[in-house]
């Protein structure tokens, strides 16, 4: 890994502010340039298909009433179903929704699902609200999207913020809207459901563990042992605990966690389930963990650390903290967590990528798992859903990692130019209507 240069030091500084969906067409460009995509169809998947944006009002714990700004973003469907995560957040809105539409697109493509990318929520923060409220909001943004969503038309999923319980909530909403005779066979209008509501058993570590097994694979193609390597992780929610719960039992050495409230760090490890638990106990903040100390919001990316899991929201990887990362390796948990400026550091210092779109795609096959499940009346044992996960992300991580070393490019370009060339055949064996 090379040290970051005084020149590159320079240029970065001076790299614009860029929002979401500024980075996603420029990786978009990159690999549609590389394959040299045809120019009409390039032309299709530059835009969404659908843009839905529904203001609706609730009425709070209080008996007042609030109007909230709820979205979904529908980008293509070529290959299928819209899919893709709800998420209630104070930063969602349209570009942003647009940016993680066009992410599922590529990442349900690169996996091999008969999917394509939607995505959307809530401009909300949920902790300023009770569940009574929250289940309340949650009802009424489904009832405003009912039309809009669908088991074979378009399936959302938990995000940030939303949890299982969400969509039991929405699940039961949809369906509720439907004519008697239909609604058991709309259950799968949703995934990432309870267990006991037609939930796939495992779906809560899916994304997780796909993380953890694709750092697995990456450690396994560059004969590197991950039994005492240290690792940071930012956001210890869902994605952030399953990946540091099985990167543990393979001997790895947590040392560093950031999350909404805070940043702490080990000099020796942190212990997954003790900091697990703590968090639980203190309405999810991992702050004033005993064993461990705290660390500036700013200092945490340049912790020493073998690896860095950024597991939270996008755009946190920058230029501006790029060139201080001391990780060999970064494993994208979220979605867009690293910027383009943010990524040519990266690349530059020798910084390996796994990226977002095969990285994080755990989530999307367990999702696709659940909705088979549901929609062929099964239920599959957690042995049989963590071995089918295993394969599937094995499948995907050998061909990205390839493609990468046979073209001479980066992963995140490899993945794209994967995830597009699939879409492209698809709408040159069929044609565009008219």
């Amino acid at each position: 890994m090379t040290t970051i240069t005084a020149d590159l030091k320079k240029e970065v500084k001076k790299a614009p502010v860029r929002g979401m969906m500024d980075n996603v067409m420029e990786q978009f460009n990159s690999a549609a340039n590389h394959i040299n995509l045809h120019p009409n169809i390039r032309k299709i998947l530059s835009i969404t298909n659908n843009e839905i944006l529904v203001n609706f009002p609730v009425k709070m714990d209080n008996g007042d009433v609030e109007v909230f700004t709820g979205y979904r973003v529908q980008h293509n469907s070529a290959l299928g179903p819209y899919k893709g995560g709800l998420r209630y957040h104070p930063t969602v809105d349209i570009d942003a929704a647009r940016a993680l539409a066009m992410w599922m697109t590529w990442k349900t493509s690169l996996a091999g699902l008969p999917y394509g990318g939607g995505k959307g929520g809530i401009k909300i923060d949920p902790s300023k609200y009770s569940e009574s409220e929250l289940e309340r909001i949650t009802r009424r943004f489904t009832y405003a999207l009912a039309d809009n969503i669908g088991p074979e038309h378009d399936i959302p999923a938990p995000d940030v913020n939303t949890s299982s319980q969400t969509m039991a909530w929405i699940a039961d909403t949809y369906m509720s809207t439907r004519p008697p005779a239909e609604r058991s066979a709309n259950q799968h209008v949703v995934t990432g459901k309870p267990d006991g509501s037609g939930g796939l058993e495992g779906r809560d570590r899916a994304t997780g563990y796909g993380v953890y097994l694709s750092i697995k694979f990456w450690a396994k193609k560059n004969n590197v042992n991950l039994k005492g390597k240290k690792y940071i992780v930012q956001g210890f929610g869902n994605v952030g605990y399953w990946a540091s719960y099985f990167l543990e039992k393979d001997g790895a050495l947590l040392v560093g966690v950031q999350d909404a409230y805070g940043s702490i760090k080990s000099a020796n490890t942190i212990k997954v389930e003790d900091l697990f638990n703590y968090a639980k106990a203190n309405k999810g903040s991992i702050v004033g963990f005993p064993y461990s100390e705290p660390v500036s919001k700013n200092d945490f990316f340049s912790l020493d650390c073998d690896i860095c899991i950024p597991a939270a929201l996008g755009n946190q990887i920058t230029s501006e903290n790029a060139p201080f990362i001391k990780a060999k390796l970064i494993a994208e948990g979220a979605n867009g967590p690293t910027n383009v400026e943010g990524e040519k550091v990266l690349l530059e210092r020798g910084i390996a990528i796994i990226p977002d779109i095969l990285c994080n795609s755990g989530g999307v096959v367990g999702s696709y798992f659940e909705w088979l499940q549901n929609r062929n009346g099964e239920i599959w044992q957690l042995d049989e859903v963590m071995a089918k996960l295993d394969k599937k992300m094995q499948e995907s991580f050998n061909k990205v990692y390839d493609y990468s070393k046979e073209e001479g490019i980066d992963m995140r370009t490899a993945a794209f130019c994967i995830a597009i060339k699939r879409i492209e055949k698809a709408y040159i064996q069929r044609g565009i209507f008219p």
